[in-house]
């Protein structure tokens, strides 16, 4: 299992921040290894919304459990050999907000033997979709 953590400081306000970041069809524009990410089920954000997310060669469907506005939403990804667990909070500040990106990736199956040196590669990705989010939100890593 790999396991990934970054905060974003942004002048965005909170609320324009978390409308941003909780709808996942944004996350190509600030992810480089999403290629395409679409509301495959649902209207728009919110709990049980589900998401079309491609990723290099893996199409996932992201579904959304928890969505309490402004503050945090979580998704979910599950297929026979992957799970990816999300967890994305705003935080309110006094010069605008602190978004915070928890990311879970697991291989499963046959597949989870993998798992050891999963964490570098998880590594390297969670780094490129830290500072696609700092430079989407107009802030910075912290």
């Amino acid at each position: 299992m790999a396991h990934y953590v970054t905060t974003v400081s942004s002048p965005w306000d909170a609320v324009k921040a978390f409308e941003y970041v909780t709808d996942f069809s944004n996350s190509e524009q600030w992810d480089p290894g999403v290629s395409s990410s679409k509301i495959i089920m649902g209207t728009e954000p919110g709990q049980g919304t589900v998401y079309g997310v491609k990723a290099g060669a893996a199409y996932l469907k992201y579904k959304t459990l928890e969505h309490e506005p402004p503050v945090k939403t979580v998704l979910e990804a599950v297929s026979k050999f992957i799970r990816s667990y999300d967890v994305m909070t705003v935080k309110a500040t006094p010069d605008g907000c602190e978004v915070t990106y928890d990311a879970t990736f697991e291989l499963l199956g046959i597949a989870q033997l993998l798992n050891p040196g999963v964490g570098l590669f998880f590594d390297r990705i969670g780094d490129k979709a830290a500072a696609g989010l700092a430079e989407a939100l107009e802030g910075k890593i912290i």
